[in-house]
């Protein structure tokens, strides 16, 4: 097959009409999904396509209306979660015709909105946001003007739909662990940046869940919330603060698998073993955690089913859906070696 026609030239439209025996116009309406085709012109002009290697320009069909593209913004690439939300987005859209265009956007809102902007600017068909750290107000003036999902943040929302995981059940079964192992002094290391206030990001219902199961067990002197930034540096600066406490946890309660290395890391450059010295359980159950030299406890949210939720969600809005929707998925733990009863 091939993209060229004789004398070199790309493969038009035109060339496909003439191979599939139709006129211009009808392959033109096959190719924009339209209706009023037959189904033996539309399977002629598909086999034309198909034997020809026809690509259409993105520009030409961006006149048309539509770019056949969506924008996936992730907020921190070295993140191996958003990983797993990627390959989710990426099976779903498989065969739709469209195709996803990952934007890194950086660890300010400053920056993300550069990113957005940037999608905008190229006319794609539909956004998606990972984990962005953008005010609720902007977050409704883009959606207002293009059809967009946001992974990560929870509902409710006017002009765009959400996909989480039950963030609160989820704090609430590493807790429940921990007790169950014996641990009373449980540190939970939550995400800081400018728009951490909003109730409705995952940090914050995190928290919620983990200092309601302190309190449902009768811990509530030991409530212990760490801010910091959920990356492999925060990580590390959370343990040097813990190590340097003259009482320090008995177990700490990272809200996500990146941050939970960074502890792992920083504990062992201060001599302190896991679990021994200070049991370790992470959020996110990515495929690092599970390396045998590694085997971090942590909550599983399903980011395959999350990527692929959102990517479905996007598609219903991009075919004219208004009213949002915001969906949730079930956690459960994935309890492994860097758990266990405290020492003391």
């Amino acid at each position: 097959m091939t993209t060229k026609a004789s004398g070199g030239r790309r493969i038009t439209i035109r060339d496909v009409a003439a191979h599939a025996g139709v006129s211009t116009s009808s392959a033109s309406l096959v190719l924009r999904g339209a209706a009023g085709v037959s189904a033996e012109t539309r399977r002629r002009v598909e086999q034309a396509m198909t034997d020809l290697d026809y690509r259409p320009l993105a520009a030409a069909r961006g006149m048309r209306g539509k770019t056949f593209t969506i924008g996936v913004l992730v907020s921190d690439i070295r993140n191996p979660f958003f990983g797993l939300l990627l390959d989710g987005v990426a099976e779903r859209i498989a065969g739709t015709g469209y195709e996803p265009f990952i934007g890194p956007g950086g660890a300010t809102a400053a920056s993300q909105m550069r990113m957005i902007q940037a999608m905008r600017d190229r006319q794609m068909d539909g956004l998606i946001l990972i984990g962005p750290h953008v005010a609720a107000t902007e977050l409704e003036a883009i959606a207002a003007e293009v059809p967009m999902v946001v992974v990560g943040r929870h509902g409710p929302a006017e002009n765009f739909d959400t996909v989480a995981g039950d963030d609160e059940q989820g704090s609430q079964l590493i807790v429940d662990h921990l007790v169950g192992l014996g641990h009373r002094r449980i540190s939970y290391v939550t995400h800081w940046d400018p728009e951490s206030a909003d109730d409705r990001r995952p940090e914050n219902r995190r928290e919620q869940g983990y200092v309601e199961a302190m309190r449902r067990h009768g811990l509530d002197g030991f409530v212990d919330v760490v801010r910091e930034e959920w990356s492999h540096d925060g990580g590390l600066r959370a343990a040097a603060a813990f190590a340097a406490r003259a009482k320090r946890p008995t177990a700490v309660h990272a809200g996500a698998d990146v941050s939970a290395f960074g502890l792992l890391t920083g504990l062992a450059e201060a001599g302190l073993s896991t679990p021994g010295a200070i049991s370790v359980a992470g959020y996110d159950n990515t495929a690092t955690s599970a390396l045998p030299r590694v085997s971090l406890t942590s909550v599983d949210q399903s980011g395959h089913e999350m990527g692929r939720l959102a990517a479905d969600l996007l598609l219903d809005r991009i075919d004219g859906r208004r009213r949002s929707v915001h969906e949730l998925t079930a956690p459960w733990l994935a309890v492994r070696s860097s758990t266990a009863a405290p020492e003391d």
